[in-house]
């Protein structure tokens, strides 16, 4: 390995040889692997243009398989984790489950300080996707990072007490924050979430030092009688017809993904989908519902828009684009071009001039059948007939709500030229609700849920689970065309690390870490982290030695809601931090197993109660419990309720006697009939789950 010093060191030389020749050459023995600078990953994507591939490459394609684990950390709750842990001078800094922050030593995994905001847990009725976060920022000393209930909270990162919080969200309102803040100068920038339920989005700037608020840019218009917050609003009204949007929310919640160049001094948001989903509610007079499904180019200095690129106009489908976006300078056409890319879950893969937002390129890098193309003269997608449900339900569609490619970050490798997509297809049908009335404070999507679950039909379930796929696409985004792919066993896989060691990271919905060849996709190593991992990797380098580490822990929204559509599971949540580097030679216990016990009381309740249940089910117990009451693996499987959990079943979903959980009481919505047709429903599903395991083993 060669090695240069740093330029104190040069001083010393010139000082020895007097300047009089050349500096002697330096022995590369002499020059241990200690001398090596520490690499830290001190922002959320690596750097301003969030492309998560760092040129460490101590491990590397030909060594990987040595290895191991160095030292894990057990989190104290069992649901979804979607961290990326920050590491900065030796301390790893992870968000778990309820907003919790960790401060690990990075070498050992001692454990320095936890910090609780201690969000309500009843907040989770609030939220559309598991009680996760996707981390902190950090500036001079400081972390920052957003709470459930929409608290952005400033901690000293030596000790983790608290300098200051500040409610960012109005709390008669289920607003939410899962994603990670960005810092910008002197300004932590934080959005939010909570579009399903009926919310109107916005992104903030706050002081990092008081947490005093700089300035705030809506992304869509309010009431058009009170007046606009800034001209861009005035004209994105112009595209929303028909209302009252505003009364049901609008949507256009910033959950997830920005960047950031200094050069232009621009700020990328993605913005989500519009609440309800369904145009034809929200804004019936039609139009492209600015700036809904949109990336937005902001001034960071005081918020002002600059430019926008609608990925998807006028959505109805849930086609956010909050996906991750990557900065990079790439040829095209002879011309060097500063782009900004993105897979929003539309399934096109976008590339854009960050200047000015010009479209430069689209072409499917998923399953799409809502549109046939996208016109390389308007940049507007061609939507084919009938994947608008005005008047009837879709057929099969694809992407579905869970996106071609959801929040799990991609990773752009500039040597090999390629973008690595944890991609998937799940397709939905959809349609709309013709009863429709807004629930404040629950979903409200303004689609009938019922053509959407799984058909009993053994034949018909077992064709529509063969279109499900995950897969890894490396893909080419000059060409724009795939380089290659890797088959997972299904969908909603983990993020992306790349290194300069020829290495791409990811893990899996199988429970495995996995390293692969980042030029070709060849499977090089593996850990059987014994959950899911949907968290992206990091790696940095202490002391010499280069380290991998991924929060892990199975959750998320498909992992609640997609039940058997979960085709690499259930999966078991064991939520860990795992911190690997060469020759470790830590390990897991062993896994105890988790068998599901069906035992249901025999069926009293009619089919009409029944067929009432699975009504009731839907719009309210499916968004934690599955389709079809399968549960992907971190929330009860409620077919196998037990006799005592029947005979609680009143107080546990009127009462909210497990609120401590999250599981809120109902009893504004449901009354005791509602209750116990749902619970008829869920022994309908124990016995035909009973009665479908009987004829797999009579075959």
């Amino acid at each position: 390995m060669r090695y240069t010093l740093a330029l104190p060191a040069l001083g010393v030389l010139c000082v020895l040889a007097a300047c009089s020749r050349e500096p002697a050459p330096v022995a590369p023995e002499r020059v241990t692997a200690t001398a090596a600078p520490d690499v830290e990953w001190r922002q959320h994507g690596l750097d301003d243009a969030e492309t998560r591939h760092s040129p460490l490459a101590q491990i590397d394609a030909d060594n990987v398989a040595d290895l191991g684990l160095a030292w894990s950390f057990d989190y104290p709750t069992a649901r979804g984790k979607e961290a990326t842990p920050l590491v900065i001078d030796g301390t790893i800094y992870s968000t778990g489950s309820w907003s919790h922050v960790f401060a690990h030593d990075a070498r050992s995994g001692e454990l320095k300080w936890f910090y609780n905001p201690e969000v309500p847990r009843d907040w989770a009725v609030h939220l559309c996707c598991d009680v996760v976060n996707r981390g902190v920022a950090y500036d001079d000393g400081h972390l920052f990072f957003g709470t459930l209930d929409g608290r952005l909270v400033s901690l000293n990162a030596a000790d983790g007490s608290l300098r200051w919080e500040v409610q960012t969200t109005d709390r008669s309102k289920p607003y939410s924050i899962t994603g990670a803040p960005r810092i910008i100068d002197d300004k932590v920038i934080i959005g939010n979430g909570g579009a399903e339920l009926g919310v109107r989005g916005y992104v903030s700037a706050y002081d990092a030092d008081d947490g005093s608020l700089h300035w705030r840019f809506y992304t869509v218009p309010g009431d058009p009688e009170k007046g606009f917050e800034s001209p861009a609003l005035e004209r994105a009204a112009e595209t929303w017809g028909g209302g009252p949007w505003w009364e049901i929310g609008g949507g256009g919640t910033v959950w997830d993904s920005m960047a950031y160049d200094p050069a232009l001094n621009l700020l990328y948001i993605g913005v989500g989908n519009g609440a309800p989903w369904n145009r034809q509610l929200r804004s019936p007079d039609g139009g492209d519902n600015l700036y809904l499904s949109s990336i937005v180019a902001l001034n960071p200095d005081d918020g002002s828009y600059v430019w926008h690129y609608q990925t998807t106009p006028g959505d109805s489908w849930d086609y956010t684009a909050t996906q991750h976006m990557i900065l990079a300078d790439l040829v095209i056409d002879g011309e060097e071009r500063p782009v900004i890319m993105q897979a929003p879950k539309n399934g096109f893969f976008y590339v854009l001039d960050r200047r000015n937002g010009e479209f430069l390129a689209a072409e499917p890098y998923a399953t799409v059948t809502w549109a046939s193309h996208v016109d390389p003269e308007t940049g507007r997608p061609i939507i084919v007939e009938g994947a608008r449900y005005e008047e009837e339900p879709t057929g099969l569609q694809f992407p579905g709500p869970y996106g071609g490619h959801n929040w799990h970050p991609m990773s752009y490798h500039p040597e090999h030229g390629l973008v690595y997509i944890p991609r998937q297809d799940v397709g939905h049908v959809y349609a709309h609700d013709q009863a429709f009335e807004h629930r404040a404070g629950y979903w409200n999507t303004g689609t009938d849920a019922g053509p959407t679950t799984l058909p009993d039909d053994p034949a018909i379930r077992e064709a529509l689970l063969e279109t499900v796929r995950g897969t890894i696409v490396a893909w080419d985004p000059v060409a724009m065309a795939p380089r290659w792919e890797v088959e997972h066993a299904g969908p909603w896989n983990g993020g992306m690390l790349s290194t300069g060691g020829n290495l791409l990271f990811q893990g899996n919905a199988e429970g495995e870490l996995v390293a692969y060849r980042a030029d070709t996709g060849e499977d090089l190593w593996s850990f059987d982290a014994q959950t899911g991992v949907v968290a992206p990797p990091v790696t940095y380098r202490l002391d010499g030695k280069q380290y991998v580490a991924v929060v892990a822990g199975w959750g998320g929204s498909m992992a609640l809601t997609a039940g058997e559509g979960l085709t690499a599971g259930p999966i078991p949540n064991r939520s860990r931090l795992l911190v690997f580097t060469l020759g470790g030679d830590a390990a897991l216990p062993p896994a105890e197993p988790r068998e599901l016990v069906i035992d249901p009381p025999a069926q009293t309740a009619s089919a009409e109660a029944v067929s009432e249940g699975k009504k009731l089910y839907l719009q309210y117990c499916v968004f934690c419990h599955g389709d079809g009451a399968v549960s992907g693996g971190v929330t009860p499987d409620l077919r196998t309720l037990t006799p005592e959990k029947h005979a609680q079943f009143q107080a546990i979903v009127r009462g909210g006697l497990h609120w401590e959980k999250g599981m809120v009481g109902f009893s504004d919505r449901l009354d005791e009939s509602d209750v116990e047709a749902i619970r008829a429903y869920l022994v309908d599903r124990a016995h035909y789950t009973l009665a479908s395991e009987a004829g797999d083993a009579a075959e």
